[in-house]
């Protein structure tokens, strides 16, 4: 009799399914969510089995308090077949193919560093919150939707709320869920918009490319699904804002490395947002359900059991990454980087299956924000609480990582 779990995800959050694992010495072990059996499993093995729609399928997998918070209903997460592959299209042609990244990579660091001289002249700000402003500013024009400089901040807000409260039950899952519908809404009519023509846009924007998307069937997106698909891609850039976050963590614990993230080299660079999204704790696990019975590192999975891949513990496997709980962006230099080995953000083929494709832009933004971040005349000072709780999902430091005017804090 597998027993009941939640209560121990609840407490123990990122930690629950590498304990659960090590309790029994396995690769792959069984348990219960919700009152479903489930199976964890962890390894680049287990991340090509999640990732095989012969094995997992995500249709009717993602709880409905997910996806009305962090995904949208009717998301590509939702879809699997050929539906899936021709959405994932969509997204694939606007945010992987031609100089798409390139342009938002350099509309970001316009904004940052337009946006840090405004901060030196504030008593202190907080890197996490500073970070999503720019970010959501910049994607949202990028992506083609018309934003006001006044609207910046409340739109950060509502992105950033649907990330912080997708997996709890408190005040913060509510406030996602007001700030998700108020965002659709306003995103569908923009929609509708463009598709009347009353409103134009860039010509290849995303804005541009989800309002003429037609699906599997040949018709257009509801207008209500269209604003979803344009949110995932808005929503989950402006998330790089918890990376820079954890980066200005990073630099407090180990300052020996801001002279080097600092000097800008494009190799380290790449290697530290890298290293910053193994080692810290942003998803906790991914997971979908088995079509037919199946086996798995010796475990049965029955039809219908939710499979989940433990991608904490799997950043943490000392099989994979040595020392994997210090912080060392070196061990990226030089490494060739397996499909389904560095899988915070999925695992596979981008284009074909449900690994992120945005993944690229958390890569390409956090390599060229990082060295920024590093060279900034600022301080993280002690008085502060810079703790990562684990029991917390999504995890952060408590403080957001305050910075202030050089002078005396743990960066010096």
């Amino acid at each position: 009799m597998r027993l009941e779990n939640s209560l121990a995800l609840l407490t123990k959050g990122y930690a629950w399914l590498p304990d659960l694992r090590r309790a029994h010495g396995r690769q792959a072990v069984g348990t219960r969510l919700g009152g479903l059996p489930a199976i964890g499993i962890e390894g680049p093995e287990a991340a090509r089995f999640l990732y095989d729609e012969d094995h997992v399928r995500r249709a009717h997998a993602i709880p409905e308090p997910v996806q009305g918070t962090l995904f949208g209903k009717g998301a590509v997460h939702t879809l699997d077949g050929e539906a899936h592959r021709v959405r994932k299209a969509m997204f694939v042609a606007v945010l992987m193919d031609g100089a798409g990244i390139d342009a938002l990579v350099e509309r970001t660091t316009t904004a940052w560093d337009d946006a840090a001289r405004e901060w030196a002249t504030r008593p202190q700000v907080v890197l996490i919150d500073v970070s999503a402003e720019v970010i959501a500013g910049s994607v949202t024009r990028w992506a083609g939707v018309p934003l006001a400089d006044d609207e910046v901040p409340g739109l950060a807000r509502d992105l950033v709320a649907m990330v912080d409260g997708f997996a709890t039950g408190g005040p913060r899952h509510w406030r996602a869920r007001r700030a998700r519908g108020r965002r659709e809404r306003w995103l569908a009519g923009i929609v509708e918009q463009v598709r009347d023509g009353r409103l134009d846009v860039p010509a290849g924007s995303v804005i541009e490319a989800v309002a003429a998307h037609r699906g599997l069937d040949g018709t257009l997106l509801d207008p209500r699904v269209a604003a979803v698909e344009v949110l995932n891609v808005i929503r989950p850039t402006t998330a790089v804002a918890w990376f820079l976050a954890f980066s200005g963590h990073a630099l407090a614990r180990w300052p020996e490395y801001r002279a080097k993230l600092a000097d800008g080299d494009p190799a380290f660079a790449e290697a530290w947002a890298h290293e910053v999204r193994r080692f810290y704790p942003f998803a906790p696990f991914i997971g979908g359900r088995a079509p037919q019975r199946l086996e798995f590192g010796g475990q049965t999975i029955r039809k219908n059991s939710m499979v989940l891949l433990d991608i904490f513990g799997q950043s943490h496997d000392p099989q994979l990454w040595e020392e994997p709980y210090e912080f060392r962006p070196e061990r990226f230099l030089g490494r060739e980087i397996g499909m389904f080995d560095l899988v915070p953000q999925g695992g596979g083929d981008p284009r074909t299956n449900h690994r992120c494709p945005g993944e690229q832009i958390t890569v390409a933004l956090l390599a060229a924000l990082g060295p920024r971040l590093a060279r900034l005349p600022f301080d993280v000072p002690a008085d502060q609480d810079l703790t990562i709780a684990l029991h917390r999902i999504p995890a952060r430091p408590a403080s957001g990582v305050l910075m202030r005017p050089a002078g005396g804090g743990l960066w010096d």
